[in-house]
Parts: C-alpha cells; structure tokens; sequence
C-alpha cells in the first residue's frame, strides 16, 4: 500500500511549479519535503492531496489511479503553518468535527477523540477552548483533528513554523511517536536541514521544483547525489572551492594540497569542485592532513556557544560555524583549516564525483 507519483508535473500560465517527478511513498513511513521557500514543496503537497490535478502524469493511492479524484473523496488529512481550530468548540468537539461531519456514530466519536487526545496528550485539555491553550497545544489539537479521520496520507506544510524555540523541540520530538503510533503515510515540509534530521525517515530534496534526490535521511545527508542537493541539506549552504587532481594530489588552490588517497585516489585527473559543511572549518589545525585557506573576514555572529564566520574566498563567500566566542574584527585576513576528509567532491556538470571520507565510511 503506497502513495505513487508517475511522471507528475504541474505548470500555471506556462510557468513550471513542478517538474516531472516519480516518488514512491510506502504505508508507515515518514517523508521529509526539505528545500527553501518557493522550492515546490506546497506545490507537491497540493497535488498529492488532489488540491490540484496534475499537467501530466498519474497520481495513484495503493494502486488504484486518483489523479482526477476530489480532496473530499480521499483519505487525506493536511495541517497548515498557520493552524486552525474553532474557538468556539471545546478541544474535545475541535478534534471530534470531521467524524461528526463524516455521520460517525457517538460511540465511535467519543472512542476515537479520546484515543487520539491521549496519543497527542491532550486529555486533560479536552473541555478547554483553544484560546486557552499554548500554542504547542494549539497545534496538537489541529493535528489531533486530522489524525481522528483516520487518514492514510497526513500531509504537514512547515506547522512548526510559528511557534517558538522550546514548542518546536517538544513537537520535533513528539511527531515521530504520533507516526509510528498512527501508521499513515507522513509527508512533513521544512526549509530546515536540522528539522530533516531530527525527523529521520526519508527525504526528498526540493530546488526550484525539481526532486533532486530521495531516500533514507543519513544516507542523502551524507551523500548527496550532486551539488544542489548538498546546498539544500547544508545549513548554512555548503561552501564550495574549485579544486584539481594530478596523480596522488589534490590542490584547492596556491599551497593548499591535499594527498588524493582513499576515496579520491580512483578519481580520474581533473578540475573539479569540492564543498564542505560549514562546521568542517576550523580555526586551528585539527589534524595532519588539514588544508589551509587564507580568507577575508566580513560579519561574525556570537550565537552563545559558537560563533559564525562569515568569509570571502577569491570569489566564493562562505560561512564558518567554530565553537566558542570569536570576536574578530570585520575585515580581517584569518586562516580557516579543512580536514580533506569532510570533502566532497564534484564533476563539471555537479554530479557527485566522490563522498567525503566520513561520509563514504558511515
């Protein structure tokens, strides 16, 4: 029993939201949509709700064709950024509406509101109006009211969004529960690479609707299939240099050498890009092998515990995430040191040439 996307596009006045995309999402699983905003990921929602009908391809629901169907006749269930309840309904009567409006028993109402309260932990909240709520338990009691439909496909577009730092961690941790608890088919969007993360499962990729890449979370995370990829699941972005094979080295550029053994001794002689995460950069040598970049500081930003750098290398600019508090003055020449094995290297065309090290052993 699956959620089947074949070859399925979308365009608007000649503008292309999505491009053709095959996706296979299987019962029991969850399925991260990360890219930043206007990557396609609402768009892709709306199709697989049946929102919207297709340009081209098919849409099937455990094997049975479900392009042209309406939302209402699907077993789907989507929570919002900006969630929703009725303020003027108890929690209890919030989460209890789509049964009612579906002509569900009493009997079955007050079961199936009661065992979805206590899976949200929402049961001593049941008689309170949503006004009286946090604003995690606000959102609970709008996922509660889509859960209690009994949807095989729940749909959730950024619905952490709003709320602020300690709701979004306690909800981060409390969705993977509710999931392996309801067995529906999630599809969660996020611009965050670290929500991705924490969420598991697996994840599409999105960049300016295109999927670019699908799969276990690690495993995209760790091997990005190419370039655009490793930007989207890199936050910040991943920093890119151009570098060259010759033999058994790799140079990045002046006297910043690197022996090409391991992963990167079958590449073939070549130019190429390599690109590294932000937290890969170091301001001392953290081991023998570390390659040296002489960069031009711009902005530094003390969050507490790490401190972001914010570089200009030749023409690239690029961040910096170093642990403790770094002061520096704007303007700067500093040395930022890079561990080859956190590389990853990349073709002309930004295919994947070869994973970094870590990544290729994990």
């Amino acid at each position: 029993m699956a959620l089947e996307l074949q070859g399925v596009s979308r365009s608007v006045k000649g503008q292309v939201h999505i491009h053709p995309t095959t996706l296979t999402l299987e019962k029991g699983t969850m399925n991260v949509l990360l890219g930043p905003t206007l990557s396609g990921k609402t768009s892709l929602m709306r199709l697989m709700a049946g929102l919207d009908v297709p340009t081209a391809g098919r849409i099937l629901w455990h094997g049975a064709d479900v392009t042209g169907m309406r939302v209402q006749d699907r077993k789907v269930a989507m929570v919002y950024q900006q969630f929703i309840n009725y303020p003027a309904m108890t929690v209890y009567e919030n989460i209890a509406s789509p049964m009612r409006l579906m002509g569900k028993s009493g009997a079955e109402v007050d079961r199936a509101v009661r065992e979805t309260a206590e899976m949200l932990k929402l049961t001593p909240m049941l008689d309170r109006k949503p006004l009286e709520l946090s604003g995690g338990q606000q959102q609970r009691c709008a996922l509660a009211r889509a859960l209690v439909k009994g949807a095989g496909l729940v749909l959730l577009d950024e619905p952490l969004a709003n709320l602020d730092y300690k709701l979004r961690e306690e909800l981060r941790a409390e969705i993977p529960r509710i999931f392996e608890e309801s067995g529906a088919i999630f599809v969660y969007a996020t611009t965050e690479p670290e929500e991705a993360l924490l969420l598991g499962g697996n994840t599409a990729t999105l960049w300016e609707g295109r999927v670019t890449q699908f799969g276990p979370t690690p495993h995209v995370y760790r091997q990005p299939a190419d370039a655009t990829t490793a930007r989207v699941f890199s936050d910040p972005p991943m920093n890119f240099v151009s570098c060259f094979k010759e033999g058994h080295r790799l140079n990045f550029g002046g006297n910043a050498n690197a022996p090409a053994d391991g992963v990167f001794a079958s590449l073939p002689d070549g130019r190429y890009t390599a690109g590294f995460r932000a937290n890969h950069l170091h301001l001392n040598v953290h081991s023998g092998s570390a390659v040296e970049f002489r960069c031009t500081l711009g902005v530094t930003e003390i969050t507490g515990s790490e401190t972001f750098l914010h570089l200009t290398h030749g023409g690239e600019r690029w961040v910096a995430l170093v642990h403790g508090v770094h002061d520096l003055a704007a303007g700067a020449e500093v040395s930022l040191w890079l561990d080859p094995a956190h590389a990853y290297i990349f073709d002309a065309s930004g295919r994947l040439a070869a994973p970094a090290s870590y990544a290729a052993a994990a």
